[in-house]
């Protein structure tokens, strides 16, 4: 029965761990799917449009063949010219006229516009022209928003239980420490003595009779020897039922008599933690410098790798793209060379989003906590004074 018995908890251990697993699994890999799909779509759209020559390009090619026919062997002249004509003239071209829509709307290109379309970044170095491509991206982020912040809120949680158990556990050695110091030796030692008599209790190692447990507390008074001996009764019970019953749990006798029963439970439980998205993040309580201390060190790890593929970005640079990157401000200044590069990367900026949507409820929460004193210091001011009449 033992060597049976064992299986079968490690069975219902893993199947706990998987439906526990299973809802933040399921988002994440929908955001993947979707942004894949997005990728194929955009691609063969954007990818496959034919280049028309405008009359605007004509016009530009017009322009700058006069400009080239007027030049002059004199290179003061030709400077002029240079700064005048020629800079206004290439502001007025765009990039489409001399790059080829296959070349940027490749699938990784696709995929890092797709990330960069539901992440709400949008650097605006990459868009869709044609008709299609425009209507098609509205309709692709009205769905593709929502569930990037539903990953957002879902792992949001596991990082506010990971971030507040780690500060609760940093706070616990902290007063253990100054208690140590503050506790001289003897003292202390007394102390844990007195303690450690005053909670001493039964240990039941084989089971005894209640005249004998009668006898082993001898100065008792009564009254309490007639509490204990009710309380050594159940627990001889419970201890006996525990020998006496099998050991097939209730969940197994379930499964076995009934496995509807037990699926049932299993969906409710899968239905609970669907319903328990975003709890964690209302509970979480830490400093604010702390957050901001752990995005700092967290965009600085990035900045000092950034580097390594993308040549010319230094530190500072890097530090500041993964800042505008995260906060999804996405100005479009800086732009990367190697974008696949980036999207390997793609964990990461989730993460950090993450962190700084924390941070930024985080600084709500004391914004909130803030206007609520001022309003309160302020409406106390503004109370009349009780006066005090004489009987």
């Amino acid at each position: 029965m033992a060597s049976t018995a064992q299986p079968l908890r490690g069975k219902r251990a893993c199947k706990k761990i998987f439906w526990a697993v299973f809802p933040h699994a399921c988002f994440i890999l929908s955001l993947v799917i979707y942004a894949f799909l997005g990728a194929l779509m955009f691609s063969h759209i954007e990818g496959n449009r034919k280049v028309n020559l405008s009359e605007e390009y004509r016009k530009f090619l017009q322009s700058l063949w006069y400009i080239s026919r007027n030049l002059s062997d004199n290179m003061t002249e030709n400077e002029e010219i240079f700064k005048d004509k020629i800079h206004k003239l290439l502001n007025t071209a765009e990039r489409d006229w001399f790059v080829n829509p296959k070349d940027i709307w490749t699938f990784f290109g696709s995929l890092f516009f797709c990330c960069t379309v539901f992440t709400t970044v949008g650097y605006g170095n990459t868009y869709p022209v044609t008709r299609t491509g425009k209507y098609l991206c509205m309709l692709y982020a009205l769905f593709g928003i929502p569930l990037m912040f539903l990953v957002l809120t879902d792992m949001g949680d596991i990082l506010a239980t990971v971030l507040s158990k780690s500060y609760n556990e940093f706070k616990k050695l902290q007063s253990k420490i100054l208690a140590s110091k503050l506790c001289s030796g003897s003292t202390c030692n007394k102390g844990n003595e007195l303690k450690s008599r005053a909670q001493t209790k039964v240990v039941i190692n084989e089971p005894l009779t209640i005249m004998e447990l009668i006898k082993s507390q001898a100065g008792v008074k009564r009254k309490q020897i007639k509490y204990r001996n009710a309380e050594i009764f159940e627990m001889l019970i419970a201890r006996e039922n525990e020998h006496t019953k099998p050991e097939r749990s209730k969940s197994i006798e379930r499964w076995s008599s009934c496995p509807e029963l037990a699926r049932g439970k299993t969906m409710c439980r899968v239905i609970e933690n669907f319903d328990k998205i975003g709890k964690q993040l209302e509970k979480f309580d830490v400093p604010i410098v702390l957050m901001v201390l752990v995005i700092f060190v967290y965009i600085s790890c990035a900045a000092a790798i950034l580097p390594n593929w993308e040549t010319r970005l230094d530190f500072q640079e890097a530090f500041y793209f993964c800042f505008i990157t995260l906060t999804t401000i996405g100005f479009g200044d800086t732009q990367l060379e190697h974008p696949k590069f980036f999207l390997f990367f793609s964990l990461y900026i989730i993460i950090g989003m993450e962190i700084v949507f924390i941070a930024f409820k985080l600084g709500q929460d004391r914004l909130i906590g803030l206007y609520k004193k001022v309003i309160s210091f302020c409406g106390e001011k503004k109370m009349p004074s009780k006066k005090v009449y004489p009987k």
